[in-house]
């Protein structure tokens, strides 16, 4: 095809077609001055090189505005599933009505009022219940043919007073947690633990609302939903500090009973000859795709656990006096056998849905470039390592599957706070077994390993050359 021919047809290339000659116009100058100074053979060389280079400046411009007109699923997301929390981009300060221990004292003397309904002053508060970590969610109808949206199940603080009172319990802020504010709402948005109020269940069912994992939330999701994508990252948010308030509930210096200060964004052992300050618990994890540059292929695994079909990249644990790059490079060689190298950094991706024991886990993801190729698997922490090819691996990044899982799981949410369907089963939520499958496929989108991957299967991370493919029918990161 013909750059005119290109250009023809593709419309949207032509705003950067001046760029594109001023790219090559300036490769060609600067060619041209070392021309001048150096003698004829290595002239010869460097307008060779030239050449190459200017080639490699139009496959690159192509290749880019071609791929998004190409079949190619853009997962266009601004942050990981977890991050981009919208109540937490900044905390007010202490005199701040909006700010978390002005906040608290507005509430208590609300709780103290005797009248539930009666508005004392602003701010407002919005609750949400949390039940053995599954918030309190609702579901209704998406637009046109589109599958049910999902969306949290806030209530005001009267109604989560008049809930308790209901079941015996008296409301205190004390078990209250902050989480967050919107200003320009005048709005402070708490989360509470009601796991041992059984009888809420069915006060809640009444009125289409449920208790959801956050996993099956997670996976109903659909990433191109903004304000989905921001719900999520809440109720994340909010399962961490309530499963941490949960695991922390004594000093582990001296064994007194702690108590929650700052509303519940800290703890203190009530000791006084202890007093010792207790902070949210995060675990950081590196994850990292491991990159054969020389065969083009990167190491995937499996691990007992995994539905069928599903591959992944490594991860482990960061231990006490490593760096990450140390843990990327001892979790690759103590799980495959294989040694690395270098090691460059990605992204990262608070991870709430681990088990209640490790509260929120910090994804750290790496691309790691392999200095060895044997592969020796330690079978008591993997089930399988292999070397896969960047073809295999852009047909397991499997677009139907994640929307069909996407949907499925839409609507089994929406069956639940209907009441129609009642146990969750977290296996089904990830392995959706209709149509055409392919023989492997990787997580979805709302993983950090979705992300590594599909970057590394269009996107050099080195050189920053778009792996282009005439049919490319994956999804695509832009993480």
């Amino acid at each position: 095809m013909s750059l005119l021919q290109y250009l023809e047809s593709s419309p949207n290339s032509a705003p950067q077609f001046p760029r594109l000659l001023e790219n090559i116009a300036t490769t060609q100058w600067t060619m041209l001055v070392m021309l001048s100074l150096l003698s004829s053979s290595t002239s010869s060389s460097l307008l060779s090189l030239s050449r190459k280079l200017c080639l490699q400046t139009l496959t690159r411009t192509f290749s880019r505005s071609s791929s998004s007109s190409s079949t190619t699923m853009a997962i266009n997301l601004q942050s990981h599933a977890f991050a981009g929390n919208p109540l937490r981009s900044k905390t007010p300060k202490p005199e701040d009505p909006l700010s978390p221990i002005t906040a608290l004292e507005t509430l208590k003397t609300q709780l103290l009022d005797a009248n539930p309904h009666h508005q004392l002053s602003s701010p407002s508060f919005k609750v949400l219940p949390f039940r053995k970590g599954r918030p309190l969610a609702a579901s209704g109808a998406g637009p046109g043919d589109s599958s049910p949206n999902w969306h949290l199940g806030w209530i005001s603080l009267a109604d989560c007073k008049g809930y308790l009172a209901n079941s015996g319990v008296e409301l205190s802020g004390d078990s209250m947690v902050y989480l967050g504010s919107r200003p320009e709402e005048d709005v402070v948005y708490w989360a509470i633990d009601v796991s041992g109020e059984g009888g809420l269940v069915p006060e809640f069912w009444s009125k289409q609302l449920c208790f959801v994992e956050l996993r099956t939330l997670m996976v109903a999701t659909d990433w191109a939903d903004a304000r989905a994508m921001g719900e999520l990252s809440v109720a994340g948010h909010a399962r961490a500090l309530l499963e941490w308030h949960s695991v922390s509930r004594f000093c582990g210096h001296c064994g007194e009973k702690t108590v929650p200060m700052e509303a519940g964004r800290r703890k203190q052992c009530s000791n006084e000859l202890c007093k010792k300050r207790i902070y949210p618990r995060v675990d950081p994890v590196v994850i990292m795709l491991v990159i054969d540059r020389e065969n083009d292929r990167v190491l995937l695994s499996r691990q007992s656990r995994f539905v069928p079909r599903m591959w992944s990249c490594l991860a482990g644990f960061i231990e006490p006096g490593e760096s990450l790059e140390e843990a990327v490079r001892r979790e690759t060689w103590e799980e495959t056998g294989i040694e690395v190298g270098e090691v460059i950094y990605h992204s990262s991706q608070p991870w709430p849905v681990g088990p209640s024991s490790i509260p929120c886990q910090l994804m750290v993801g790496f691309h790691a470039y392999a200095k060895s190729l044997e592969i020796n698997v330690d079978k008591e922490e993997l089930e399988d390592a292999q070397w896969h090819s960047r073809e295999d691996v852009k047909k397991a990044l499997a677009f139907a599957e994640y929307k069909k899982a996407q949907e499925t799981a839409a609507v089994r949410v929406e069956q639940m706070c209907k009441g129609v369907e009642k146990g969750q089963n977290l296996a089904a939520d990830f392995n959706v077994e209709s149509g055409e499958l392919a023989p492997m496929f990787i997580p979805g989108p709302f993983a950090i390993a979705h992300h590594l991957i599909s970057s590394w299967v269009y996107q050099d991370a080195i050189n920053g050359v778009q792996a282009h493919s005439k049919e490319p029918s994956g999804s695509l990161s832009n993480l």
